[in-house]
């Protein structure tokens, strides 16, 4: 009796082992899986590579900046962490088309450092570090990332600086003509049209994005300007740094309404008026000169942006693996 007692406990233990290695040899061929998949190489552009993995640490890097993009939809999220990526590697090497490295002078890095902890409302650069470390995002990947993009603005002035115009004239006798001001708080989704898609589609697109999704998850999914990454908004803009134009398309809208898309330098754009304020100004004239010309050096600027963007990424070989 014993000794049956015993054999049957040695059978059982011996089939839960049994039972036990298939489970841990499954889950070790799942987890090599995982790792295949989440390794794998699902773009090329020219000779640099884009992962399934790096589409991920991409969103998570996304998310830091704007937490509403874990709010829309696979495929969409996809898409805007896919774009933000190409994107960024079509700057990496027309970058290095003008210059050696990617680096910066250090004082400007910290500097760029402290510009992006302070917008996501973080005191230090030990409490960013702990931030993206819980995101788990290097360090480094994230200084590279920035240095990107401030190489990018760097060679777009150098590039074009010749051709920034601004009236210095005129804008003076705007400001000496306004004793009261109007301010408009605008949001924006700048894009363009490639040969293949229907420009009238697009538009109805991002229309009933806006209707469904709201503007600035709209602004997320299609824009093109660096403004997306804050839902598109543009702030407290003064009057005196819209042009004619375009405030007078502003001053047909009602607080809450967008505008129908206008033509401009490097593709479309759509305005939202969010809020608008009135008032009385004491005007430092050298002050108030030196900031419009620097709001409209900027907006020309990102136009010039755009347009480049567009002409080389016409002579990059983008490939799906």
């Amino acid at each position: 009796m014993l000794i049956k007692t015993f054999i049957e406990k040695m059978t059982f233990l011996i089939k839960k082992f049994y039972i036990l290695l298939i489970i841990t040899f499954y889950s070790f061929c799942l987890i090599q899986y995982g790792h295949s998949l989440e390794n794998r190489i699902i773009y090329k552009i020219n000779n640099e590579i884009i992962t399934s993995f790096d589409l991920k640490k991409e969103l998570r890097y996304l998310s830091l900046i704007n937490p509403r993009i874990l709010n829309l939809e696979k495929n969409e999220i996809f898409e805007i962490s896919k774009n933000s990526i190409i994107r960024e590697k079509i700057k990496k090497i027309e970058i290095l088309n003008n210059i050696t490295e990617i680096k910066l002078e250090e004082n400007y890095t910290n500097q760029l450092i402290k510009n992006t902890y302070s917008k996501i409302g973080l005191k230090n650069i030990d409490e960013f570090k702990e931030k993206i470390k819980s995101l788990n995002i290097s360090f480094e990947e994230f200084v590279e990332k920035i240095t990107i993009e401030a190489l990018w603005n760097q060679m777009i002035y150098e590039k074009y600086k010749t051709k920034i115009r601004i009236d210095k004239k005129k804008l003076e006798i705007e400001i000496s003509s306004k004793k009261n001001q109007s301010e408009f708080q605008l949001s924006e989704i700048v894009f363009n049209v490639d040969k293949k898609e229907n420009l009238q589609k697009k538009i109805n697109l991002i229309k009933t994005d806006i209707k469904n999704k709201g503007f600035e998850n709209a602004a997320l999914i299609h824009s093109i300007s660096q403004s997306k990454n804050s839902g598109g908004s543009l702030g407290w803009i003064n009057e005196n740094s819209v042009n004619n134009n375009l405030k007078n398309v502003i001053q047909t809208l009602k607080i809450g309404q967008y505008s129908d898309p206008q033509i401009i330098p490097g593709g479309f754009l759509i305005l939202k008026l969010n809020d608008i304020k009135n008032k009385k100004i004491s005007v430092n004239m050298k002050k108030e000169l030196n900031n419009l010309i620097k709001i409209k050096t900027n907006q020309q600027l990102n136009q010039f942006s755009n347009i480049h963007f567009n002409k080389i990424k016409k002579n990059i070989s983008i490939e799906k693996i």
